[in-house]
C-alpha cells in the first residue's frame, strides 16, 4: 500500500512538472512573439521614412544639371550645400551623388574630414542595382566612415532618359539599436548570410548564426559589406524544449556563460533581414520548478491529513468496539449514535480538506487569468492602433502617389499642397498614438468644446479613398449654427471615420450607395445620425456589434474593433450610441451633450 501511494505521488508530480514547464515555456514564447511583432513594425516604420527620399532627390533639376555637367564646380558647391540642408531635415546619416563610373561628386558631409567626395563606390550593390534602373537597399559598414548604416538608392536620369548617376541615402542604425537596450529580452538582426549586425549584446555583433562557408565569406567580401571587419561563428545549438524552439548560446558572460534562450524570429523580405527576439528561459524554468514544488507540498500535506484522518477513525472504531463489549443494550445504542456522529465528523473534515484544495486551485487560476489579461490588453492595444491608423494611412498613400505624379509633371505648387495634406494626416496618426498612450488616464481630462462643422471639413478627405473603393457617396446635412458639443477633436473624428467606413462596407455591392450624415440640437444634446442603404444589422447579432473583435467581414477584411473603439470614445464623452434598422439600411445614432448647456 505504501509503495502504491509513493508511486502515485511520484507520477502525479512528474505529470504536473511536464505541464508546468510546457505552460511556462509557452507563455514565454508568446511574450517573445509579441515583442517580435512590435519590433518588426517599429523597424519597418523607421526604414520607410527614407525609402522615397532618393527618388525625390533624383527628380530635382539641380541634381540632373550636375549629372550632365559634373565639371561645373559652382554647381557642385551649390549641390553640396543643398544636400547638407536636406540631410538635416530628413535626419539621415549622409546623402550623396555618384556618377556612372562610381565616383562621388557631391555629398552632405563635404565639410567633414572623412567626406565621401572623390570616393568610388562602384563595388557597392546599391550602386550596381541603381545603375541598372532598379531602386535598391543595402546594409553595410561604411568603408570611408566606418559607421554602420542602411542604404537606399535610386537612378538619376538626364533629359534624354539615360541613367547618368545614382543618389544614395544612408540611414543611421545605431539609434535603433540603442532603443532596444534595457529590456528583459534580447534583440538581434542578421543579414541574408546569417551575420549579426544589430544586437543588444555587443559581444554578438559580427558573429554568424550559420557556418561561415567559403561561398558566404566570398559573397560578403565582394560587397565589402563589413569593410574588412573580422567575422566569427557564434557557438549555438538549436533545441526543442517542451515544444518550444530554444537557442543554447553564450550569454553576457561569454562562452563560459551558456544560456537557453526562447527564440522567435521574423524575416523582413524587402530588407533581406531576419529579426530575432530572445528571452532567457532561466526565469521561466525557475517559475515552473516553484509551481511543481508547491504542488508537491500540497500533495504531501494532503497525504498527511488523510493518514491522520484514517488513524483517528481507527482509534474511534477501537474505542467503540471496547465500549460495546462491556456495556448493555442501552450502551450499545449510545455507541451506535456515537458511530453516526463520528461518521458525520469525518465527512466534515474531508469537506474541509477539499475546500482547501479548491481554494488553492482558485488562486492558481486567478494568477493565470491575470497574466492572460495582461497579454490580451497588449494585443488589443496593438490591434486598436493598427485599426485606427489604416484610414489616414490610406489617404496619405493616395496623396503621396498624387504628389509623385505632380512632381513628374512639374506642378510643384499642387504637389506641396498634397504634401501639406500628408503632414496633416501624419499629425492625426501621431494624435491617435498619443491617445492610446494616455489610455490609462482619466478619459475626461482632455474633453472640451468641439465644433462639429470644423471636423467635417477634414473627415471627407480621410475617408475619401474608402468611399471611392465602395462607390459610395457621402451626403452631409449639418446646420452652420450648430452649437459646440462636449468632446475631444481627434477622438470625435475617429468616431465619424469609423461610422462612415462601416457604412461604406454596408453599401458595397448594393444599388443605392448613399450615406447620409446629419446633426441637430435635440433637447440640450447634439444628435448625430449616420445612415446607410445596405442590408441592415441582423437581429441575431444586434447585441454584439459593439463587442471587441466581433466582425461579420471575411477573413483578413477587418479586426472587429471599429465599433468597439467608437462605443468606448462616446462613453468617455458621457454620450450614448445606438443602432436601429431602417427601410432599407441601418442608422447609428450618437448623442453627445452640449459643451455649454442651453439656457432654460
Amino acid at each position: 500500500m505504501s509503495a502504491f501511494v509513493l508511486a502515485s505521488l511520484a507520477l502525479t508530480v512528474w505529470i504536473c512538472g511536464r505541464f508546468a514547464f510546457r505552460h511556462y515555456m509557452s507563455v514565454g514564447y508568446t511574450h517573445a512573439e509579441t515583442v517580435l511583432r512590435l519590433t518588426v513594425n517599429a523597424l519597418d516604420a523607421d526604414l520607410a521614412r527614407y525609402e522615397v527620399v532618393p527618388d525625390l532627390i533624383a527628380d530635382l533639376d539641380l541634381i540632373r544639371q550636375l549629372i550632365e555637367n559634373p565639371g561645373d564646380m559652382s554647381l557642385r558647391d551649390q549641390t553640396n550645400r543643398w544636400l547638407e540642408r536636406q540631410n538635416e531635415v530628413v535626419q539621415s546619416s549622409d546623402i550623396y551623388l555618384i556618377l556612372s563610373d562610381g565616383e562621388t561628386i557631391a555629398a552632405s558631409n563635404y565639410r567633414k574630414e572623412r567626406s565621401f567626395i572623390g570616393e568610388n563606390f562602384s563595388y557597392r550593390p546599391y550602386w550596381i542595382d541603381a545603375m541598372n534602373g532598379v531602386p535598391a537597399r543595402f546594409y553595410g559598414v561604411g568603408t570611408t566612415s566606418g559607421v554602420r548604416g542602411y542604404y537606399f538608392s535610386a537612378p538619376v536620369r538626364d533629359r534624354a532618359g539615360r541613367i547618368g548617376g545614382v543618389v544614395a541615402v544612408k540611414a543611421d542604425v545605431d539609434r535603433i539599436e540603442a532603443a532596444w537596450q534595457g529590456d528583459e529580452h534580447k534583440v538581434l538582426v542578421s543579414d541574408s548570410e546569417g551575420v549579426i549586425f544589430l544586437s543588444t549584446e555587443r559581444d554578438w555583433l559580427y558573429h554568424s548564426l550559420n557556418p561561415l562557408t567559403p561561398d558566404r565569406m566570398r559573397h560578403t567580401a565582394e560587397s565589402r559589406r563589413y569593410a574588412g571587419t573580422s567575422l566569427d561563428e557564434l557557438q549555438l545549438r538549436r533545441l526543442d524544449q517542451h515544444g518550444v524552439s530554444v537557442l543554447r548560446m553564450p550569454g553576457p558572460g561569454g562562452e563560459n556563460d551558456m544560456r537557453d534562450y526562447i527564440a522567435a524570429e521574423h524575416e523582413m523580405g524587402d530588407a533581406g533581414w531576419t529579426v530575432h527576439v530572445l528571452l532567457d528561459s532561466a526565469g521561466l524554468k525557475a517559475g515552473a520548478r516553484l509551481a511543481v514544488a508547491s504542488v508537491m507540498l500540497l500533495l504531501i500535506v494532503t497525504l498527511i491529513g488523510a493518514l491522520f484522518v484514517l488513524q483517528r477513525r481507527a482509534r474511534i472504531a477501537e474505542r467503540l468496539a471496547m465500549q460495546q463489549f462491556h456495556t448493555d443494550e442501552l450502551e450499545r445504542r449510545v455507541a451506535e449514535r456515537t458511530v453516526d456522529l463520528a461518521r458525520v465528523n469525518a465527512l466534515l473534515e474531508e469537506e474541509v480538506v477539499e475546500r482547501r484544495i479548491t481554494e488553492a486551485q482558485l488562486r492558481a487560476a486567478q494568477a493565470s487569468l491575470v497574466q492572460a489579461g495582461k497579454l490580451a490588453a497588449l494585443g488589443q492595444m496593438s490591434a486598436a492602433l493598427s485599426h485606427e491608423i489604416n484610414q489616414p494611412l490610406a489617404a496619405a498613400r493616395n496623396y503621396a502617389d498624387s504628389a509623385a505624379i505632380l512632381i513628374e509633371r512639374g506642378e510643384y505648387a499642387r504637389a506641396r499642397g498634397n504634401i501639406a495634406q500628408i503632414l496633416t494626416l501624419v499629425d492625426r496618426m501621431a494624435a491617435i498614438g498619443k491617445h492610446l498612450r494616455q489610455a490609462a488616464r482619466d478619459p475626461g481630462d482632455q474633453v472640451g468644446a468641439v465644433d462639429l462643422n470644423a471636423l467635417l471639413h477634414e473627415t471627407p478627405m480621410i475617408v475619401g479613398p474608402r468611399l471611392m473603393r465602395s462607390g459610395a457617396t457621402l451626403e452631409v446635412d449639418v446646420p452652420a449654427d450648430l452649437p459646440p458639443l462636449r468632446g475631444e477633436p481627434t477622438r470625435l473624428q475617429q468616431v465619424l471615420i469609423n461610422l462612415i467606413s462601416n457604412a461604406a462596407d454596408a453599401v458595397e455591392g448594393v444599388g443605392d450607395r448613399r450615406i447620409t450624415l446629419t446633426a441637430q440640437n435635440e433637447g440640450g444634446d447634439v444628435a448625430i445620425r449616420v445612415r446607410d442603404r445596405g442590408p441592415g444589422v441582423p437581429d441575431a447579432i444586434a447585441d454584439r456589434i459593439f463587442d471587441p473583435f466581433f466582425t461579420t467581414k471575411g477573413l483578413g477584411a477587418g479586426l472587429g474593433l471599429g465599433l468597439s473603439i467608437t462605443s468606448n470614445i462616446i462613453r468617455d464623452f458621457r454620450g450614448e450610441i445606438s443602432c436601429r434598422n431602417m427601410a432599407p439600411g441601418a442608422e447609428f445614432l450618437v448623442r453627445l451633450p452640449l459643451a455649454v448647456p442651453a439656457s432654460p
